[in-house]
């Protein structure tokens, strides 16, 4: 079958030893289009990220460039500004025919931690081909805020297809027409456009900016933590932010959308010309986002926004990202939000899950 596994799928995988780990895989890491992957034991303080390469290891890379190990069986802090290589739990050997791409789970994005999936002979992160046959292990860079991890913590995921499934723009206009993925008018171009919310609904708060110079995130710890101690609200009382160079927002899509249960999606920035900033995507879009089969009705996409070399006006309304959509195999035997404790159905303008509601 062609198309993106669901959970059944990727439990045939495990049963088949294409997926296995070092610690028996719980059956809540399995999500309706992914699988959580766990961070292992010990953590290499590396000098700079790198990829492995065609024909080389990632362990034999660590010998040239780890600067000292940490041993995170009793919680140690990966701090801000340095990079970290973690071996996770989990390792593959992929049968030919699947592949698989890897991104940050939602709320490891809306934290700034930068997480992305490395492996033996890798050319590229987050993706591993079809027939690999080897470890995994995660590239962690906190660039906002500085996090406590333990080993077991899942700051990514993994999604297994088989074939091209990515819907076409003619495809997403027939789809859009029989099932509506968004309540407005859908831009469709190399998939949906997304577009900033900074209406006048918004103009005491539309948004968040990363103080810099907060304290640490221990990770496990859920709604703990005061907003205020590390976000600054930002206003937009004229529809419009200026964003500063090297900061970090958490805003929100003008659009709510849906994924409807036989497919899937993923982000993607819109065009690297639209301004001096680039919206970061973290995590997928599980069949059920946003879809009243799975007690949803549109789901506001979170931004998370940094800018670059120069201040940057953004103002409402400004196309920012698109949403690719892609077809599943098969329908999830779980949607996202049906009975299994999604922090984001339903959300609107949403911190990660570590903080209090504001």
């Amino acid at each position: 079958m062609i198309g993106v596994l669901p959970r059944q799928g990727i439990a045939q995988l495990i049963e088949s030893g294409a997926i296995t780990a070092n610690q028996p895989i719980a059956s809540e890491q399995i999500q309706p289009a992914s699988l959580d992957l766990r961070l292992g034991r010990v953590a290499y303080r590396v000098r700079a990220s790198f990829l492995a390469g065609d024909g080389r290891r990632v362990e034999d890379r660590l010998a040239e460039f780890e600067m000292h190990r940490i041993d995170l069986d009793q919680g140690a802090v990966l701090e801000k500004g340095c990079v970290y290589v973690v071996p996770l739990m989990e390792r593959l050997a992929l049968p030919d025919g699947i592949q698989a791409v890897a991104n940050a789970k939602s709320s490891t994005g809306r934290l700034d931690l930068l997480t992305r999936l490395i492996a033996d002979g890798g050319t590229e992160f987050d993706r591993i081909a079809p027939g690999h046959d080897g470890p995994l292990y995660a590239e962690i860079c906190p660039r906002s805020f500085s996090v406590l991890v333990r080993p077991g913590m899942r700051l990514n995921q993994i999604r297994f297809r088989a074939g091209q499934a990515v819907l076409d723009d003619a495809a997403l206009t027939a789809l859009h027409v029989q099932e509506p993925l968004v309540d407005g008018e859908a831009l469709i171009s190399e998939g949906l456009g997304f577009s900033v919310d900074l209406s006048p609904a918004l103009a005491a708060c539309a948004g968040f900016r990363a103080k810099p110079h907060a304290g640490v995130i221990d990770l496990d710890r859920i709604g703990h933590y005061d907003p205020a101690e590390f976000w600054e609200v930002v206003p937009s009382p004229r529809g419009s932010i200026i964003l500063d160079p090297g900061a970090f927002y958490i805003l929100v899509s003008r659009e709510a959308v849906t994924i409807p249960p036989a497919y899937a999606a993923e982000m993607a920035p819109y065009l690297a010309m639209a301004g001096e900033f680039r919206v970061h995507y973290a995590g997928f879009f599980d069949p059920g986002f946003g879809h009243a089969a799975a007690q949803g009705k549109g789901s506001r996409g979170v931004l998370e926004v940094r800018c670059h070399e120069a201040p940057f006006v953004l103002e409402h309304g400004q196309v920012v990202g698109r949403l690719v959509y892609e077809r599943m195999a098969e329908i999830p035997d779980q949607l996202y939000g049906a009975g299994i404790a999604s922090n984001y159905q339903g959300q609107g303008l949403k911190l990660s899950k570590q903080f209090r509601a504001p």
